[in-house]
């Protein structure tokens, strides 16, 4: 441990705040008589289990369980079963994230219920005490429980947190490594899978070595990571030998942003299938301005039901590259209607189609075209469209190409709870008597 140096970057904490099982959560705030159950929530079409209450995961029911392989023994245990409800865990989630902004202002939102924190000159700060004072904040405020774990980097934040939400009766949901006997205490205890950014492949190949725990990890020669892992793999054991150097917005941004649907019909017009793909790439180039990026590519594809062995089967996918960056939905659908009409094959009975924005920069990054017409007079365009869409309602605002949002495009949600917050008929009805 010596390269450490913990000791003389003390003015610099990193805070993880993570929502304890949050889209259960989320149900819980409007549904009180479901703390102390076992509570499921299921992806898009009801197929698998996607967050599990304490009580839910104490009966054996595994993350990524098939709902139609567990639906008995739910109902046999009592298990409540919740469609996933995105629009109420959005702004929870933007509650949630709004609340932490009020005490630091420099926060990485890493995902939906995962924020990075830095502190920086907060040296008479007790920042134990005020990590309980962020996490009591938010349950006041939102009812939403959070595990909070600080440390000297980024990647020692993520391990502090998950000690904090694995031990709450030690900790109270709140751990702080803030010492070398601590790092090493706690790569100790860590299974190299469980690291962030090393993954399943990775951990096999490093099992294969010897390599167990995160402690292993840092141990190995630089040489060795270099080689396997690259100047990323370097970094990653600095980061967790104390010595920051993952800042906040470091591997922050996302790769690819992707957005399909599983019908709930077969089609087999042209017509409607364009119309829902102008409409997935309005939902994923809102997306990629709401994440201040731009992307260089774009990925079609459409399929049939592999399911009906009866149907005849396609499946085909067009990748095409921007000749600059965008984040415009009209540019990016141009090129996805194109990319469709060459794949698109009449005679077939689609079942499922969707569109993935890859090669993503930040909008500082763009790349432009010395021949081709940019989007940048889109730009005041697009941000009017996500502000009314954002205040009024998803797709009130929409290409005239797009889809109707309540057509039969629609997840399968047999088992979703009321938009208590983002729609003014399904809030909470108070009855006096």
């Amino acid at each position: 441990m010596g390269n450490s140096n913990l000791h003389n970057k003390k003015s610099i904490v990193y805070g993880l705040v993570d929502g304890n099982n949050f889209y259960v959560s989320c149900e819980r705030v409007f549904r009180p008589d479901l703390n102390g159950k076992p509570v499921v929530v299921l992806s898009n079409n009801d197929g698998v289990v996607i967050s599990r209450s304490n009580e839910a995961k104490a009966l054996g029911i595994p993350m990524g369980a098939l709902f139609f392989e567990y639906e008995e023994f739910m109902k046999k245990n009592g298990v409540k079963v919740f469609s996933a409800n995105f629009p109420l865990y959005g702004d929870m989630s933007k509650r949630m994230m709004n609340i932490l902004s009020e005490f630091t202002p420099d926060i990485e939102v890493y995902s939906i219920d995962e924020a990075f924190l830095k502190f920086a000159g907060y040296d008479f700060v007790d920042l134990r005490e005020y990590a309980f004072k962020i996490k009591n904040t938010v349950w006041k405020y939102i009812g939403i429980p959070v595990g909070i774990g600080l440390a000297p980097t980024k990647s020692l934040s993520k391990v502090a947190n998950r000690i904090a939400k694995k031990f709450p009766e030690k900790t109270g949901g709140v751990y702080y490594i803030d010492s070398e006997e601590k790092i090493v205490k706690a790569l100790k205890w860590l299974p190299v899978e469980d690291v962030w950014g090393i993954g399943r492949r990775l951990s096999k190949r490093l099992n294969a070595i010897g390599v167990r725990t995160a402690y292993d990890f840092t141990q190995l020669p630089d040489l060795w990571i270099k080689k396997n892992m690259g100047v990323t793999g370097l970094r990653l054991k600095q980061d967790l030998l104390g010595v920051p150097v993952l800042e906040l917005e470091h591997l922050s941004h996302r790769k690819s942003i992707a957005t399909s649907r599983t019908f709930d019909r077969v089609y087999s017009d042209k017509e409607t299938l364009q119309e829902y793909i102008s409409s997935f790439v309005a939902i994923a180039a809102h997306k990629l301005r709401k994440h201040k990026l731009k992307a260089n590519g774009l990925v079609v594809y459409i399929r049939t039901n592999y399911h009906n062995t009866k149907a005849k089967q396609y499946t085909k996918t067009e990748v095409v590259t921007f000749p600059f960056s965008t984040d415009s939905t009209l540019v990016i659908n141009r090129y996805a209607q194109e990319a469709f009409s060459v794949i698109y094959r009449p005679g077939y009975e689609y079942k499922k189609a969707g569109v993935v924005l890859f090669d993503l920069v930040p909008q500082k990054m763009a790349r432009r075209s010395l021949f081709d017409s940019d989007d940048s007079n889109h730009s005041e365009l697009m941000k009017v469209i996500d502000k009314i869409n954002d205040s009024v309602g998803h797709q009130i605002v929409r290409l005239a190409a797009q889809s109707d949002a309540k057509k039969g495009w629609k997840s399968k949600q047999s088992k979703l709870s009321r938009r208590y917050t983002t729609d003014l008929n399904e809030v909470i009805e108070v009855k006096a008597k």
